[in-house]
């Protein structure tokens, strides 16, 4: 009856037929254009990309490894090609508003170009106005407004002089300007009246001389401004024609020029230093307000900006203002600014990872507010917490990109409920899935993922061979026979350790036995808590069964993943009955060891003994269902049928065999649902009968659901096809009475019914 009911063996695992891989070396075969099993994702993410709508930003989500990050790379360089390349921006010093930055747009190429001909001309200007002010024609020109000054200012202090004497008074010079003697102290009646006449005209004197000294000041500033304006004004005015095209450049030019005329002397070496020495332009702080910060420069970008965020904190997002520590205080300029992602990126695309992000503090909140604005500046943490640490204020740059941010779906979906503004601005979500339909043409398109990545990393090319057992593992990653897995990060592992395998073979082409021996040893690194729990099986720590029968007691399966490792657990489930009114106690709700959904598959049980054993009449009985040797959590329903077995075979005192494990939930009407990890669930009892010894009776109970599940490892497949091990798919649970009983369910339910009936009256009679 047994291997009646059981699997065929050509149902445990979906090969792929190497008949449709036509070649026999990946090499032979088309390299893949974007992505792989992401139809609706590419649909999506390109239509996103198509809006062009501050709003429009986008969501991208999926599992790790799904290659989303690349992807987004790709087909946003691949579109950006073909869009326009954004302006370079610079900061220059305002002039008008000390203190201040302007930013300066030009288009791509030009800033570095204006930022070149800036330090050309102060360059220029550094050898050329010292050379004009020492040249003997402006000596000559100065000499002569000197010596004019002076010679009216003497004519001046002897017009005084003569004064004074004719009023018996002797002029002299001190420090603190003049004094009156008198010639004959012998005249005294009218020497008073006569100083106060000489003071008076000794003050008009002083007032001619400054009038004078003003006029000579004032000609020889004229005198510098000119010899600085015929310097200067060439020079800027060719600039001005270059770029009369743009209005604020034109507005700095003219501002340049005025300041620079205005303080010549700062191109002019001291008088205490060589007169033969060039002031160099890197080494003097007074020159930086004429320079040129080239702040984003796209002279070498082709079509718009991609610009991927790796550490999206504040500063690397908006830039950072930078300070030297001079004398103990924290200066900074224009140049040293430094452009942050968005700024980068700014006419293009902006992409970031949305949980680091959301990690750095204020960094989303000025990302939000920046989409708001449509503006940036560079931002610190002092500005978002109201303390103004800055000497320098900014110009905002206008903005306009699309970012990406890229995330899981849980981390979206949080985002949606509880931030407004995410609503706002990223109205389109990309979803990835970790998995495609396995189709003859998938499994073909496979090959040639496995060739564009073997020939993008120069290592061996796959055989047919090689790339079906690929195909093959990659179903087992999803746990279905018909999908493939997406996360190729886990698909790249076994293509590099099988690579690898071979070069140590000495072999040209990856093939079967490479990837085998790949994905066993890969295997072999994570397994270390099974290979500690089947010691405590060899070593009858744990105490379990794997042939015979038992009554109440059944082997139920579980997994256990650690990491990205997972395997079967084979656990005992025991139930023991009494007369009693208790009904079903959970021994591990008892002892807060067991999670609701586990509690719900105990309180189900109740449900079916319930409706099957009591329309008629009141049940009165006592079971304890445990879960063997369990010292942590006990979690999922999946147990829930094992433990029906176990429950039926207490309250009846019916013998069940040990030699079938069981797994599959039960609902209340005795039908057997789905359950995850089956291939592991199998394989976990299989090793064990293994390592027991294979009896041919042997085997396990999975829903039917659960068929296309099914990737078991070949030796499995290998052992049921010999009749050493059986593999049971049942819908309903009569079907697993049959085989853990060996007797039809009608007759297991009769003595069940008969003994709770026992159990009752005895109950009720006390």
């Amino acid at each position: 009856m047994k291997n009646k009911k059981a699997l065929s063996y050509k149902s445990l695992k979906r090969y792929c037929d190497i008949s449709n891989l036509k070649f026999t070396s990946t090499n032979e075969i088309s390299k893949l254009d974007g992505m792989l099993g992401q139809k609706d994702g590419e649909e999506a993410m390109e239509f996103g990309l198509q809006i062009d709508h501050h709003n429009y930003n986008i969501f991208l989500s999926g599992d790790t490894g799904t290659g989303k990050t690349n992807y987004s790379n790709y087909i946003v360089r691949k579109i950006s090609k073909n869009k326009a390349t954004p302006d370079d921006w610079c900061y220059v010093y305002s002039f008008d508003t000390p203190r201040t930055a302007i930013a300066l747009s030009l288009p791509a190429g030009q800033g570095k170009i204006f930022q070149k001909e800036i330090d050309k001309l102060l360059d220029e200007l550094l050898v050329e106005i010292p050379k004009a002010f020492n040249s003997e024609a402006f000596d000559r020109q100065k000499n002569e407004v000197v010596k004019q000054y002076q010679e009216a200012k003497n004519e001046l202090l002897h017009t005084l002089s003569e004064f004074a004497k004719s009023k018996n008074f002797e002029l002299k010079n001190t420090s603190t300007g003049f004094a009156f003697t008198p010639i004959d102290d012998s005249v005294t009646n009218e020497l008073e009246k006569d100083h106060d006449e000489v003071q008076e005209e000794a003050l008009s004197i002083m007032l001619k001389i400054k009038n004078l000294e003003r006029r000579a000041k004032k000609q020889l500033s004229d005198l510098e401004n000119g010899c600085a304006s015929f310097v200067i004004k060439p020079l800027i005015e060719e600039l001005k024609e270059k770029y009369k095209k743009y209005e604020k450049v034109v507005n700095h030019l003219k501002n340049i020029k005025k300041n620079m005329i205005e303080n010549v002397y700062q191109f002019i070496p001291d008088e205490d230093e060589n007169p033969n020495t060039i002031i160099k332009l890197e080494e003097d702080p007074i020159l930086k307000k004429y320079r040129v910060n080239l702040f984003v420069d796209h002279s070498s970008t082709e079509g718009a900006p991609v610009v991927i965020a790796h550490n999206p904190s504040l500063s690397q997002l908006t830039g950072v203002m930078e300070y030297e520590n001079i004398n103990g205080s924290l200066k900074t300029d224009i140049l040293m600014l430094k452009s942050g992602a968005i700024q980068q990126a700014n006419g293009g695309y902006l992409i970031v990872e949305a949980k680091r992000l959301l990690s750095n503090p204020y960094a989303w909140e000025t990302l939000k507010r920046m989409l708001q604005t449509k503006e940036i500046t560079v931002e610190s943490i002092g500005n978002q917490l109201g303390v103004d640490v800055s000497s320098l204020k900014l110009e905002p740059i206008p903005v306009k990109l699309k970012i990406i941010l890229i995330g899981n779906e849980y981390l979206y979906h949080l985002l949606y409920q509880y931030d407004e503004d995410f609503q706002k601005y990223f109205k389109i979500f990309v979803d990835f899935d970790n998995e495609m339909k396995r189709t003859v043409e998938t499994e073909y398109l496979m090959a040639r993922y496995v060739s564009t990545y073997t020939q993008k990393e120069n290592i061996l090319p796959f055989d047919a061979t090689g790339v079906s057992k690929l195909v093959e593992y990659s179903s087992r990653l999803t746990g279905r026979q018909d999908r493939l897995s997406t996360r190729f990060n886990k698909i790249i592992e076994i293509i590099l350790e099988a690579n690898q395998w071979a070069k140590i073979d000495n072999k040209l082409l990856v093939t079967e036995q490479h990837v085998k021996k790949a994905i066993i040893k890969k295997l072999d690194r994570l397994n270390k808590y099974q290979n500690k729990i089947e010691e405590m099986y060899d070593n009858e720590k744990v105490l379990i069964d794997v042939e015979g029968e038992k009554v109440g007691i059944v082997n139920g399966l579980s997994v256990i993943s650690i990491g990205e490792y997972s395997f079967g657990k084979p656990s005992v489930i025991s139930v023991t009955t009494s007369a009693g009114k208790e009904g079903i106690i959970n021994i591990e709700r008892e002892v807060n060891q067991s999670g609701d959904i586990y509690d719900k598959g105990i309180m189900i049980l109740t449900g079916f003994i319930m409706e099957k054993f009591g329309q008629e009449k009141s049940l009165s009985f006592t079971s304890r269902i445990c879960f063997e040797q369990s010292y942590g959590g006990i979690d999922g329903d999946s147990a829930s049928s094992a433990e029906l077995y176990a429950l039926c075979s207490s309250i009846g005192k019916i013998p069940i065999t040990q030699s079938i494990a069981v797994t599959g939930s039960v609902n209340q009407k005795g039908f057997i649902q789905p359950i995850g990890g089956v291939t592991e669930k199998i394989e976990g009892f299989y090793d064990l009968c293994k390592k027991r010894g294979l009896n041919k009776q042997q085997g396990v109970i999975i829903p039917f659901q659960n068929v296309d599940n099914l990737m078991l490892k070949d030796e499995v497949i290998e052992s049921v096809r010999k009749g050493e091990f059986y593999i049971y798919a049942i819908k309903h649970i009569d079907e697993g009475i049959e085989i853990m009983t060996g007797v039809t369910a009608d007759k297991v339910y009769k003595i069940v019914e008969e003994n709770l009936i026992n159990y009752s009256n005895n109950t009720n009679s006390k």
